[in-house]
């Protein structure tokens, strides 16, 4: 076990989304993530090297930056991510004894998100599951947040996310779907192309045969990763 050290890298994070949270100064954002974050790198990690963490996952993103209201959210999940790769790799401590998974397509609108309720909604805490999109919307798609309403499942809360480079590095399995060109290619991982149907601009009716699908693929994935 080497002596925790402050490193600049890439941050990501279980997913802390506090409404209004956009609107504080950047310090006191930067704090109020970090002090998420702490907790769970208790005895890897000080407060200082979560904060470091955070801070430089703040300064990559805050500038391409499209809608202010994203960036806590963004900036805790890449902190996260990077706080956990650094773990394994440079602490010789797993912080997870569960795959991670990333959905990825292109507006992570739609599929992928749909995929990423099933997984958790299925696999509960036997998977970390994550989504993200090469060319991510605004918003998620209507037509897929009432698809997935109509079958208990509430993912009205979840943002649209830029695919980076450290999403891929900390996920076990990556599946895509319709962008595999724009996913990096680490060893060891498993890589899977799920051929679906986009459901951008697509109503109700064209779009629940399409969640049923995936729905079927994430079972088969879940049984596979993840069995009982």
């Amino acid at each position: 076990m080497t002596s925790e050290r402050q490193a600049p890298g890439i941050p990501r994070s279980s997913g802390t989304d506090r409404r209004g949270w956009h609107l504080l100064e950047p310090a006191e954002l930067l704090r109020r993530i970090a002090e998420d974050l702490i907790p769970q790198f208790s005895g890897v990690f000080g407060p200082e090297t979560v904060h470091a963490y955070v801070t430089d996952a703040y300064e990559r993103i805050a500038a391409e930056a499209r809608i202010n209201n994203y960036l806590p959210a963004l900036t805790a999940k890449i902190a996260h991510a990077a706080l956990v790769q650094a773990a394994n790799q440079e602490k010789d401590v797993l912080m997870t004894t569960v795959p991670e998974v990333l959905f990825v397509c292109v507006h992570n609108a739609g599929r992928s998100q749909m995929a990423a309720g099933f997984l958790r909604h299925h696999g509960g805490d036997r998977v970390l599951v994550r989504s993200a999109g090469s060319a991510p919307a605004e918003t998620i798609n209507p037509a897929a947040v009432e698809a997935m309403a109509e079958v208990g499942i509430d993912i009205t809360a979840e943002v649209p996310t830029k695919l980076l480079t450290e999403d891929v590095a900390a996920s076990d399995v990556v599946i895509t779907m319709g962008c595999g060109d724009a996913c990096p290619i680490f060893p060891g991982k498993r890589y899977e192309d799920w051929a679906l149907v986009d459901p951008a601009g697509k109503g109700i009716e064209a779009v629940r045969p399409i969640r049923d699908e995936i729905e079927a693929r994430v079972k088969t994935l879940l049984a596979e990763i993840a069995p009982v």
